[in-house]
């Protein structure tokens, strides 16, 4: 469905509930209060209760959210509720009954933001500034433009990367600028390398809150037209880096990366001692791309692909799942990841609705070699009906974007609703199972604001 689909589908959507809802005639309190709590002020991955109270019996408001990402994009969503008799409204109570989303979901008006253009991913990447989100109330019925006259109340959501005593520090390892996160407290703390294919501190910093120390790295450490080949030696020295810092543990460390990334982090494993525990969403499990290198000769070879399989869409976006060749085949030995030379333990999270990678497919094949070299330290999570963009919670759901590797939009998959709640699970999980298998004693701080 393209953008403008979009729009006219929730415009004939508004229409058939308009004559439901227009008969209000407002007999609001003119004292209209929205609360976000338990503080305007949070994490960039905890949810907020919204409250609006005030309002008149019965009374139909479009709550609306508005944001600008780091490269001054705006994002809003828009969502009409009637309030109860008494005048309030409670976004964790209270249905939607159309807007950009519908039903009950408190955090509807943040995950489902869209861009004021087409083909836009939300980025926000820089651990020091909060991610500020505008809500506000407006009397009577209108999704479709944005709001004209004043709003009846509004509230500005601080929703911060890095918690309180989190301290963050860049570190030179020669490629690029890399960035370390540390947890408040002595330690020692479970140590974690975080890889992102473009570089990225939200998932990073968010995991230092828990009381991990965390390196945040780029796989791509040029401009991909200058990147001949990935040297694996770069990412050893990041470990070896984390591994000898003074707050981290000596059980071993964890590597996590989605997409290219993802696949490094199970090179990393499979080719290099000291990785304990590897999480790996949406990737693939071969080497996708550019050839690796390690120690000055080539360890994989890139896995082939074939662009003429590239579906496009009526909505000027393409699908590149099926363009990608069978990791498995004969002929893609040689850029094929050796998982079973890895002792590592693995935690697998594959969306089903994924549209960049055949994840799913990936991922059992990987567990059958596993299983087969006698490795049985393997989770998998699948999640159905998410797309490729896996990403920690609340941030807006992204349907298509410029692919920074190949620079053609592309259509990522995922129905809104059901990816999101597929990433408040999966954040979970990782944090579950890093803990788990990185467990250091003496560890239970966690940053708060």
């Amino acid at each position: 469905m393209s953008f403008n689909d979009t729009r006219l589908d929730a415009r004939d959507t508004l229409n058939r509930k308009v004559t439901q809802l227009s008969s209000f005639e407002s007999s609001m309190s003119p004292q209209v209060h929205l609360h976000l709590l338990p503080s305007t002020r949070c994490l960039f991955d905890e949810p907020i209760h919204a409250k609006v109270a005030g309002l008149g019996s019965g009374q139909v408001v479009t709550m609306r959210a508005r944001a600008t990402d780091e490269r001054g994009v705006v994002f809003r969503s828009a969502a009409i509720y009637r309030a109860d008799g008494g005048g309030e409204l409670d976004l964790c109570r209270d249905a939607a009954l159309c807007g950009t989303y519908e039903g009950v979901e408190p955090m509807g008006l943040l995950w489902s933001m869209r861009a004021t253009v087409p083909h836009k991913y939300f980025h926000w990447s820089k651990a020091l500034s909060p991610h500020v989100v505008r809500f506000s109330v407006h009397d009577g019925v209108d999704v479709e433009e944005e709001e004209r006259g004043g709003a009846l109340a509004e509230a500005t959501n601080e929703r911060v990367l890095m918690g309180e005593g989190v301290t963050r520090e860049v570190v030179d390892l020669g490629k690029c600028s890399t960035v370390l996160f540390i947890p408040p407290g002595e330690g020692p703390f479970p140590g974690v390398l975080d890889l992102s294919t473009f570089m990225s501190e939200k998932r990073g910093s968010l995991l230092s809150n828990k009381g991990f120390v965390v390196l945040s790295v780029a796989v791509l450490y040029d401009k991909p037209a200058n990147i001949k080949h990935l040297e694996l030696d770069y990412f050893e020295k990041a470990l070896r880096f984390l591994q000898q810092h003074p707050k981290v543990g000596s059980d071993g460390l964890g590597v996590i990366g989605r997409s290219k990334a993802g696949d490094i982090a199970l090179s990393l494993a499979s080719f290099l001692p000291g990785v304990r525990a590897v999480v790996w969403i949406n990737a693939c499990s071969a080497n996708i791309g550019t050839p690796l290198h390690y120690r000055g000769r080539q360890i994989l070879s890139p896995l082939t692909a074939n662009l003429t399989k590239i579906m496009p869409t009526s909505d000027g976006a393409s699908i590149f799942k099926f363009c990608t060749s069978d990791p498995d085949g004969e002929e893609n030995r040689t850029s094929r990841i050796p998982v079973e030379n890895a002792s590592a333990h693995f935690l697998f999270l594959a969306a089903e609705d994924d549209l960049n990678y055949d994840c799913r497919t990936y991922m059992e094949s990987m567990v059958a070699r596993l299983r087969r070299a006698g490795n049985e330290n393997v989770e998998t999570v699948c999640y159905p009906r998410a797309g490729h963009l896996l990403e920690p919670p609340y941030g807006p759901h992204c349907h298509s974007s410029l692919h920074g590797y190949l620079r053609e939009r592309v259509i990522w998959g995922g129905e809104p609703r059901a990816h999101v709640h597929a990433e408040v699970l999966a954040w979970k999980k990782v944090e579950e199972f890093l803990r788990s298998r990185l467990s250091c004693p003496h560890t239970n701080t966690k940053a708060k604001l």
